[in-house]
C-alpha cells in the first residue's frame, strides 16, 4: 500500500501488513471478514495518524511453491475521522459532527451588530467530484511543489493540513483557488457578493487548470475553506466578527482619523475596523503547543498578513486568544487583536492631532455561527473574551499587551505587504450603527445623536434627525459640521457627497432636533457593492475649544427573494420550484440574473437571464429539477442587475427517499 508519488516505509506514506498476523510492524491492520471458494472479503484498519489522501493498494500472494504474485487492486481515498477517539480531530458530540462535518448547506452572517443578517451558503462537500479537487488542492501547494515526500508523509496532523489548506483558499503565493479583490471593479470576474456557494468556485478552478477564481473577499474565503476542510473530515465551522479590528503595528490600538467637518480621513497607518470579518474555526488536538489549548483553532485564509512567510493565518488556539497568551503558535497575536483591540480616534486640524476619545470595548462584538442542527444564530463572544469593562478583560488585555512589547525586536513581528492588504466586506442591513458623542473632556455637557426617522431602504430617500441635549445649566452656541460618505469595505472613506452646517443655540437642559435628509438621487450614484454610508457630525461650543464627534454608519436594504416548493420534494421524482422576486429601485435595472443551486438538488448551478426590470416590478420564474439526495436541503438564489449585486433568498427544504 502506497501514497503520494515518493512512498516510503519511514515516511509513512509505504506499508507492508499480512493477513495472517494482526502483530506485525506496521501500524495498519488487515482482517479477514470471510473466505469463500474463490474470493476473501478483507477489512483495512489505518492508524489513527495516517496521512490522509489517495492510497495505491496491491496485494502479494505466496503459493506453496514459493512463487509471489502481485496484483494492484486498486485505489481508496483515506479522510480524518472525527468518529474515532484515537484521531487528533476526534469530536464526542453526534450532534456536533453531523453539523460541522455532515452538514452541506449553512448560514454567512453579514451586516452590522445592530442588525445581523444570515446570507444562505452551500458547501457541498459531497458533490461529485468535490473530493478530487480537495486532494488536488493539497497537491498544488507550495509545499508539495518543494518537497512532495516531506508534504505528504505530514498529512496526518490537521495542523499541517490546515496551514497548508488555509494557504491555497487564496492565491497570494501559489495557484490557490481564489484571487480578492477590494476595488470594487470585477468586470472580468464575478462580484464577491454574487456567489452563493463553494462548488462553483472549486469547479472552475479545477476546470480551469487551477487557475485562480475571480473574485472573493472574506466570507468566500471561508466559505470555501469550510467546504474543503469538511471534505477532508475535519470539523469546521465559519464565524463572523462583528466591528473586527486590523492592526497594522501590533500595539492593540487601532487609530481613526477625522477632519474639522467630522469626515473621516483616510488612515495613514491602515488601521481599521471592518464592519465584519469572517474566518473559521477547525477543531483539532494541539500536541504542539501546552496542554489545555485544543479544541477549537481560528483559521483565517483572507490574506492580510504573512506567517512564516505564506499568507495565511492560524490555527491559533480559541482558548489562548481568549487568555491573552498571544506567543502561542499560530498568528494568536493577530487573532487576538481583531476581537480585542482598543479604538482611539484623533481630530486632524492645523498640522496637529487632538485625542478626542479611546474606546475599550467598540472591537469584537457578536461573534457569530450557525447554531447546531438549527437556523438560529449561536452568540459565541465569551469564548473569545471575557465580558468587554470586566477586571478580566483588562487584565487579559494587559498581559497580551506585555508579551507583544516583549517579543518586539527586528524579524520577529509578522511581516506585512500593505500593498496586498486586503479590505473586508463593511456589511448591510436595514440598521445602523452608532457612535456616541466623543469629547476630549470627561465631563459631558452637551451631547449628540443621529436617529434615523425611517428604515433605511434602498431606492428611498435617507430621512434622519441630529439630536442635541445641553446638560449644563449655562447656554451653549453650537456651530456643527454634518457630512455623508460611502465607505469602502475595510472601512476606508470615499470623498463626502453631502454636507452641511448647523447652528444650534441651547438653552440651559434644553433638547432640540435638527432634520437631515439626503435623497436617494444624491446617494445613488456614490454607493459601493456594500451599501454603507458613514454619516458625521462635529460640534464646537462657540466659548469652548473642545469638540463633540458622532457618527453613524447606515447600510440600506433590499427585500428578499421569495421561493416556493411546487408540490412535494422526493428523491428521483419531478420537482418544481417557483422563484419570485422583484425591482426595489424607482428606475428599470437591466441585465438582471438570477442564480439558483442547492446541494441534492441541481447538479450545477442554474442561470436564468432576466434582461430588464420595470420600476418596482415584480417578476417569478420556475424551474424544474430532479432531487438526487434526501433528507433536509436548501434552496440558495441571488438577484443581480447593472444596479445591485446580491438581492438573496433561501428555502429549507425535505427531500423524502420515497413516496
Amino acid at each position: 500500500m502506497a501514497q503520494g508519488p515518493l512512498p516510503d516505509l519511514a515516511k509513512g506514506t509505504r506499508a507492508i501488513f499480512s493477513l495472517a498476523s494482526r502483530h506485525g510492524p506496521s501500524p495498519w491492520i488487515a482482517s479477514l471478514e470471510t473466505n469463500g471458494a474463490a474470493s476473501l472479503e478483507v477489512s483495512l484498519c489505518a492508524p489513527p495518524t495516517a496521512a490522509v489522501g489517495r492510497y495505491l493498494l496491491k496485494v502479494h500472494l505466496n503459493s506453496f511453491q514459493g512463487s509471489v504474485m502481485a496484483y494492484q487492486l486498486g485505489e481508496f481515498i483515506l479522510l480524518f475521522n472525527p468518529w474515532c477517539p484515537e484521531d487528533a480531530v476526534y469530536l464526542d458530540s453526534e450532534p456536533q459532527r453531523q453539523e460541522y462535518v455532515v452538514n452541506d448547506y449553512g448560514f454567512i452572517y453579514q451586516g452590522n451588530k445592530n442588525w445581523i443578517r444570515p446570507c444562505p451558503w452551500n458547501y457541498g462537500q459531497f458533490e461529485e467530484n468535490i473530493i478530487d479537487i480537495c486532494l488536488e488542492l493539497l497537491d498544488k501547494s507550495l509545499h508539495f511543489q518543494i518537497d512532495p515526500a516531506i508534504d505528504c508523509a505530514l498529512r496526518g496532523s490537521p495542523v499541517y493540513i490546515s496551514r497548508v489548506v488555509c494557504a491555497m483558499i487564496n492565491s497570494n503565493d501559489d495557484n490557490g483557488v481564489l484571487n480578492g479583490n477590494w476595488s470594487e471593479n470585477y468586470f472580468d470576474g464575478i462580484n464577491p457578493v454574487e456567489w452563493t456557494g463553494s462548488v462553483a468556485i472549486l469547479k472552475q478552478w479545477h476546470a480551469t487548470g487551477c487557475q485562480p477564481v475571480r473574485y472573493g473577499q472574506c466570507w468566500v474565503f471561508a466559505a470555501v475553506m469550510c467546504t474543503v476542510m469538511r471534505c477532508l473530515g475535519i470539523p469546521t465551522r465559519v464565524i463572523t466578527n462583528f466591528d473586527s479590528g486590523h492592526d497594522t503595528d501590533g500595539n492593540l490600538i487601532i487609530d481613526e482619523y477625522y477632519d474639522n467637518t467630522g469626515r473621516i480621513l483616510e488612515n495613514k497607518k491602515k488601521d481599521t475596523v471592518w464592519n465584519f470579518h469572517v474566518w473559521n474555526e477547525c477543531w483539532m488536538a494541539r500536541k504542539d503547543i501546552p496542554p489545555g489549548y485544543g479544541g477549537w483553532q481560528v483559521l483565517d485564509a483572507t490574506p492580510q498578513e504573512t506567517s512564516n512567510g505564506l499568507y495565511c493565518c492560524g490555527p491559533a488556539s480559541v482558548r489562548a486568544i481568549k487568555e491573552g497568551e498571544v506567543d502561542l503558535n499560530y498568528d494568536t497575536a493577530f487573532a487576538f487583536s481583531m476581537v480585542n483591540a482598543d479604538c482611539m480616534s484623533w481630530l486632524v486640524y492645523g498640522g496637529k492631532e487632538q485625542k478626542l476619545h479611546q474606546d475599550t470595548n467598540s472591537v469584537g462584538n457578536f461573534i457569530s455561527t450557525k447554531s447546531i442542527q438549527s437556523d438560529e444564530r449561536d452568540d459565541i463572544t465569551e469564548n473569545y473574551k471575557y465580558p468587554e469593562g470586566s477586571p478580566q478583560e483588562r487584565e487579559v488585555f494587559l498581559k497580551a499587551l506585555l508579551k507583544l512589547k516583549a517579543r518586539r525586536s527586528p524579524g520577529s513581528h509578522r511581516a506585512a505587504s500593505q500593498p496586498s492588504r486586503p479590505r473586508s466586506l463593511s456589511g448591510d442591513g436595514p440598521r445602523s450603527l452608532d457612535t456616541p458623542s466623543l469629547r476630549p473632556s470627561d465631563v459631558v455637557q452637551v451631547s449628540m445623536k443621529f436617529q434615523l426617522l425611517d428604515p433605511p431602504n434602498m431606492g428611498q430617500d435617507i430621512r434622519f434627525v441630529l439630536l442635541t441635549l445641553n446638560m449644563s445649566l449655562q447656554f451653549k452656541d453650537l456651530k456643527v459640521n454634518l457630512s455623508a460618505q460611502s465607505l469602502l469595505h475595510d472601512g476606508s472613506p470615499l470623498p463626502p457627497f453631502w454636507q452641511d452646517t448647523a447652528f444650534i443655540t441651547l438653552s440651559p437642559e434644553e433638547a432640540k432636533t435638527y432634520p437631515c435628509k439626503i435623497p436617494y438621487s444624491q446617494y445613488s450614484q456614490y454607493l459601493s457593492t456594500d451599501k454603507l454610508i458613514r454619516i458625521s457630525a462635529l460640534g464646537e461650543e462657540k466659548s469652548s475649544p473642545e469638540k463633540i464627534l458622532v457618527n453613524k454608519i447606515i447600510t440600506l436594504a433590499y427585500p428578499g427573494i421569495m421561493i416556493n416548493v411546487l408540490g412535494e420534494a422526493v428523491v428521483n421524482q419531478p420537482l418544481s420550484i417557483q422563484v419570485i422576486f422583484s425591482n426595489p429601485l424607482l428606475e428599470p435595472v437591466a441585465d438582471c440574473e438570477l442564480t439558483v443551486e442547492g446541494s441534492g438538488l441541481f447538479k450545477k448551478q442554474q442561470r436564468v437571464l432576466i434582461g430588464v426590470l420595470k420600476p418596482q416590478h415584480r417578476a417569478s420564474i420556475t424551474l424544474e429539477t430532479v432531487p438526487f439526495k434526501s433528507g433536509q436541503r436548501q434552496i440558495q438564489a441571488n438577484l443581480r442587475s447593472n444596479k445591485f449585486k446580491d438581492i438573496k433568498g433561501y428555502r429549507n427544504i425535505y427531500v423524502d427517499s420515497r413516496l
